[in-house]
C-alpha cells in the first residue's frame, strides 16, 4: 500500500507537505506554479518572488478556514507575532493591504497642502502618487552619481515645511543601498516636525555588511521614523497583499486614524503566521536569491555589462541602448522586463527569475541586434 509519506517522497514533494496533508488532500494541493503567466511570457518585470510562497504555506491545512469571519483575531495574532519579532509593543505595529497601504496612510497622516513630500528620483513611485492625491507638493531629488540617495540635496529640499521624507533602502529600481551612517546623520539634521518613512521592502535580501543595518534591527532613538516592510518579496505573497509599518506609539496612533477597517484578510494573515514561523524556509529563500543574483552578475560580467551593485531580488544595468526599444524586443521574445525609469533611459531593471527563466533571458539577450 502506498503510504502518504512514501508517496510524497517518491514524487519529490517536500516534507512540509507530507507532515500536514492527507492523501485525500493531495489532489487539491499544487506546487506553486513555475509557469510565467497565462500568456506564456516570462515575468522579470515586477520584482516578484519567482519561487512562490514557502512550501509550508502552500501545504496549509484547510486554507479556507475562517473565511466566514472578520479578520480581527488573526490580525491580532499577526500584530503580536510581528511585535515580538521586532521587540516592540503591538501598539506600534500597523498591518495593511501590502506595504503600499502603509505608504498611503503616512501620506494621509503627515502631508498635504503646505506640507510637502521629499523623495528620490528614481525610486518607488507609489509614495509620490499618494502625496499628490492629498494635495501635497512633491519634491523629487535625483540620485547621486553612485545611485545612492543624495542626502545633502534632500536635506536642503526638506527645508522647514517637509511633512515626510521617503527613503526606499535598498532602493527600487536601482537595487543598491544608502549607508546607514549617512542616513543617521541625515535624519538628525531634519526639522523636528519632519517624519521619515524608511521603506525596507527588500531588507531580507541584503547581504551582511557594515554599510547596512535595518532601522528595526537597530532602532534610532527618534520617534519620527516609520519603517515599512512587506510579505510580497522574500515570503512570496505579492498577490495576497500584506505589509506592515512600525513606529513609536504616538506616530502609529496618528497613522491608525487613516487605516481602512479590515483591510487585510484571513487567508493572507494565516499565511503570514506560517511564514514567520518557518525560519528554515526563510533562510533557503534568502540563500537561493543570493545564488541567483551572483549568477546574474557572473553572466553580466561575461558579457562586459556593468550592473549597479544589487542588494535585492532584481538588478539594474546599463544596456547601451534606449530602454523602450529593449522592452519591445524582449516582449516580442516572450519576456517582460522592468518599465522605463527616467532619467535612466538606457538602464534595464531585471527581476530575478528561476534558473531556466534566466537562461532564456540570456539567450534572448545574446540575440540582440548590435546597437
Amino acid at each position: 500500500m502506498l503510504s502518504r509519506r512514501t508517496f510524497f517522497k517518491t514524487t519529490g514533494i517536500g516534507a512540509a507537505v507530507a507532515a500536514t496533508a492527507s492523501l485525500s488532500e493531495l489532489f487539491t494541493w499544487a506546487e506553486p506554479s513555475r509557469a510565467p503567466d497565462p500568456s506564456g511570457r516570462i515575468l522579470l518585470n515586477s520584482n516578484e518572488n519567482a519561487y512562490g510562497p514557502f512550501p509550508s504555506v502552500v501545504a496549509l491545512a484547510n486554507p479556507y478556514q475562517g473565511f466566514n469571519r472578520y479578520p480581527d483575531r488573526h490580525s491580532d495574532l499577526v500584530l503580536e507575532r510581528l511585535a515580538a519579532k521586532h521587540k516592540v509593543e503591538p501598539e506600534g505595529v500597523i498591518v495593511g493591504c501590502g506595504s503600499t497601504e502603509i505608504l498611503r496612510i503616512a501620506a494621509n497622516a503627515f502631508i498635504g497642502p503646505g506640507r510637502k513630500l521629499v523623495m528620490a528620483s528614481p525610486t518607488f513611485e507609489a509614495m509620490g502618487g499618494y502625496a499628490a492625491a492629498v494635495g501635497a507638493p512633491v519634491v523629487k531629488v535625483p540620485l547621486a552619481a553612485n545611485f545612492t540617495h543624495n542626502l545633502g540635496a534632500m536635506l536642503e529640499a526638506a527645508g522647514s515645511d517637509a511633512g515626510l521624507v521617503y527613503i526606499c533602502n535598498p532602493n527600487n529600481p536601482t537595487g543598491n543601498i544608502t549607508p546607514r551612517a549617512d542616513l543617521e546623520k541625515f535624519i538628525a539634521g531634519l526639522p523636528k516636525n519632519t517624519r521619515v518613512l524608511m521603506d525596507e521592502a527588500y531588507h531580507d535580501f541584503v547581504p551582511a555588511g557594515q554599510d547596512y543595518t535595518s532601522f528595526l534591527d537597530r532602532p534610532m532613538p527618534d520617534g519620527r521614523i516609520i519603517v515599512a516592510r512587506t510579505f510580497s518579496k522574500v515570503y512570496g505573497l505579492a498577490g495576497m497583499r500584506l505589509g506592515y509599518g512600525i513606529a513609536d506609539k504616538d506616530t502609529s496612533a496618528e497613522m491608525r486614524k487613516h487605516r481602512l477597517f479590515d483591510s487585510t484578510n484571513v487567508c493572507v494573515l494565516r499565511c503570514a503566521l506560517m511564514s514567520l514561523d518557518d525560519s528554515n524556509a526563510h533562510r533557503i529563500a534568502v540563500d537561493r536569491n543570493a545564488a541567483d543574483r551572483d549568477e546574474f552578475m557572473r553572466q553580466a560580467a561575461a558579457r562586459k555589462l556593468e550592473p549597479i551593485p544589487s542588494s535585492t531580488n532584481f538588478v539594474m544595468m546599463e544596456t547601451g541602448r534606449p530602454i523602450r526599444g529593449l522592452l519591445e524586443y524582449f516582449d516580442r521574445n516572450g519576456i517582460k522586463i522592468g518599465r522605463p525609469f527616467p532619467p535612466l533611459d538606457k538602464y534595464a531593471r531585471i527581476s530575478l527569475g528561476t534558473p531556466p527563466e534566466m537562461k532564456e533571458f540570456w539567450r534572448v539577450w545574446d540575440g540582440l541586434p548590435k546597437a
